[in-house]
C-alpha cells in the first residue's frame, strides 16, 4: 500500500499541525491544509510561513492547498491528519455533515481526551464517522514541534491495528530528520500519549515548588508504573512500556523546555491560579483537559493512580500544591 498518489489533508493551524505539514511536504507534491482563520491563510500565501506558530518554518506554497472549508477538505482528502486540540474537536466535528469518511484513513495527532465524551480521540472518530478501527491511526512521539522546525533528529511512532497502513503512513512521514517506526498498539499508545501530559504537569508543579532533578527521576519512574497499570487495565495486550512511544514520550514531555504541560504545571507550582496560568500561555496544555476524563475513567476501572489524583486535586479541587504534592511524594519509593 502506498499513499503518495492519495490526497492528504492536515486539519489544524497550531504548532504541531504546522510541523506535520512541514514533514509531509518533504515527500508529497501537494498537501491540503485546513486552517480556521482566513487571515492565517492569507499570511501563509503572502509570506510563506505561519504567522502564529513555528514562524521560522518557510513553506513552498506551490505544495500547499490552503483552505478554510473544513467540509471541503474532508470530502477531497483520502488521508486526513487531525491535528487540533482535543478541547475543540467536539465543536468542530460533531455536526460536520460529511459522507464517505468511513472509507478514508484518519490519523489522529491529538494528545488529549474529548472532554464532552470522556473518551479517547480514536473511539470518538469511530463513533461520529463510523470509520472502522483498521482505518484509524495515531502519531506518537517522542517529538516536539519546535525541534521539527529546527530539523533536529526526531522519532515518530505510527500506531494502527492494520500494520500495512501504519507502514504506508510512516513512509510518507520519514525524511532526513524524522525517523519512523510502527506499532499495532493503537489504544495503548493513545492512552499513554494522554497520560504523559498529566505527568508532565506533575513534573512542572514539583519544579515550581523547588524540587530537584533527583526527585524528578523518582516521580517519572513512578509515573511510568502508574501509566502501565492503567493502560494494561484498559487495553490488556502485551506491550513494552520501555519503548520510545511510551517512556520516551513521557520523558521528553516531562523534562523539555518546550513542554507546554510542564510549563503549565511549573506556573501552578509557583503560585499561579489555573486561570492566570492559562491566560499567560498562548498554547493549550492538553493535560488540563484530560485530567477530568482520566480521573473519571480511573475510578471506573478501579486503578490506583496517585499522581493523577494529586494533580487533579491541585488543578480542579484547588488544594494547595505544597500540601498535596508533599503527600504524594511520601507515597513514592
Amino acid at each position: 500500500m502506498e499513499l503518495y498518489s492519495k490526497n492528504v489533508a492536515v486539519i489544524g493551524g497550531g504548532s504541531w499541525a504546522t510541523a506535520i505539514v512541514k514533514i509531509l511536504t518533504n515527500n508529497l507534491n501537494s498537501v491540503i491544509w485546513y486552517l480556521r482563520d482566513e487571515g492565517q491563510v492569507d499570511h501563509i500565501v503572502k509570506y510563506n510561513h505561519n504567522p502564529r506558530y513555528l514562524s521560522t518554518v518557510s513553506f513552498d506554497t506551490d505544495k500547499l492547498e490552503l483552505t478554510t472549508d473544513l467540509k471541503g477538505a474532508f470530502k477531497k482528502a483520502d488521508v486526513i491528519f487531525i491535528v487540533t486540540p482535543s478541547a475543540f474537536l467536539y465543536e468542530m466535528l460533531n455536526d460536520l455533515d460529511c459522507e464517505g469518511v468511513k472509507d478514508k484513513i484518519l490519523i489522529s495527532c491529538v494528545k488529549g481526551m474529548i472532554p464532552e465524551e470522556n473518551d479517547i480521540p480514536s473511539r470518538y472518530f469511530h463513533k461520529i464517522f463510523g470509520i472502522p478501527t483498521r482505518n484509524i491511526a495515531i502519531v506518537s512521539g517522542p517529538c516536539h514541534a519546535e525541534e521539527v522546525a529546527m530539523e533536529k533528529l526526531s522519532y515518530l511512532t505510527i500506531d494502527c491495528t492494520d500494520l500495512e497502513k501504519a507502514e504506508a503512513i510512516a513512509d510518507i512521514m520519514r525524511c532526513r530528520y524524522i525517523k519512523t517506526s510502527t506499532s499495532e498498539d493503537l489504544f495503548g499508545t493513545e492512552i499513554a500519549v494522554i497520560l504523559k501530559n498529566i505527568y508532565a504537569i506533575a513534573a512542572g508543579i514539583y519544579h515550581g515548588l523547588g524540587y530537584g532533578d533527583n526527585f524528578q527521576a523518582v516521580l517519572i519512574s513512578n509515573a511510568l508504573r502508574e501509566m502501565k497499570r492503567f493502560v494494561d487495565k484498559v487495553n490488556p495486550i502485551h506491550r513494552d512500556v520501555m519503548e520510545s512511544a511510551y517512556l520516551g514520550d513521557l520523558l521528553v514531555t516531562a523534562y523539555s523546555q518546550f513542554s507546554r504541560n510542564r510549563t503549565f504545571g511549573n506556573m501552578i507550582g509557583k503560585g499561579y491560579s489555573v486561570k492566570s496560568a492559562q491566560m499567560e500561555m498562548d498554547m493549550i496544555a492538553e493535560g488540563y483537559y484530560a485530567l477530568k476524563s482520566v480521573h473519571l475513567r480511573k475510578k471506573e476501572y478501579g486503578v490506583d493512580m496517585p499522581i493523577v489524583e494529586a494533580v487533579y486535586n491541585v488543578v480542579y479541587e484547588k488544594i494547595s500544591p505544597v500540601v498535596e504534592m508533599k503527600i504524594l511524594s511520601d507515597k513514592f519509593d
